[in-house]
């Protein structure tokens, strides 16, 4: 937890909006690059970050204190996100994550680009059970454990879907073309 977090969340608990305010600032980000990563489609991650506020502050109550924010944030955002899966049946693709070389040679950014948008279309094929745990270890950066937590599913459910989900992925990238992804 970051400096002065667990005193933001004691103080929300009692109703400062402030403090509230203060820890949406500090995830915002975060929980709209969740959201984007499994919807895909930047309004309906706009949507969905702010449901997952609402909803955390409606249930902050339920936060336990020794445990890590994000993870609980998380756990709310991919809830709400997939709620709305399930609800709109949407299966958008990962289009607007992007990890930008820094490079400063044009034809190596532009051929990264450019292999970024094939794995990107690429996970864009994986079914939504996949593509989230995916998302939520490799862009949110979440250990197996915390991944669990954020959907609810057992350890083990999630090593294997993440397992599933890179085999999937290889395959569909050889099919394009494409070895030694990252």
């Amino acid at each position: 937890m970051g400096e002065g977090e667990l005193e933001l969340i004691q103080r929300a608990l009692h109703g400062d909006v402030d403090a509230w305010g203060e820890i949406v600032r500090r995830y915002k980000d975060a929980v709209f690059g969740i959201a984007l990563g499994i919807l895909g489609n930047p309004a309906d991650a706009e949507d969905a970050a702010h449901d997952a506020f609402i909803r955390a502050y409606e249930g902050l109550h339920t936060f336990h204190l020794d445990k890590r924010f994000s993870t609980w944030i998380f756990a709310v955002t991919a809830n709400v996100c997939k709620n709305k899966l399930r609800r709109e049946r949407l299966f958008a693709p990962l289009k607007h994550i992007s990890r930008l070389t820094k490079g400063s040679d044009p034809a190596q950014q532009l051929a990264q680009q450019e292999r970024t948008q094939i794995i990107k279309d690429a996970i864009d094929q994986l079914k939504p059970a996949y593509r989230m745990p995916l998302v939520l270890r490799y862009y949110a950066e979440l250990d197996y454990k915390e991944i669990a937590e954020a959907l609810g599913l057992p350890e083990g459910t999630v090593k294997t879907r993440l397992h599933r989900a890179k085999s999937q992925l290889k395959h569909i990238l050889e099919q394009k073309g494409v070895t030694g992804h990252a």
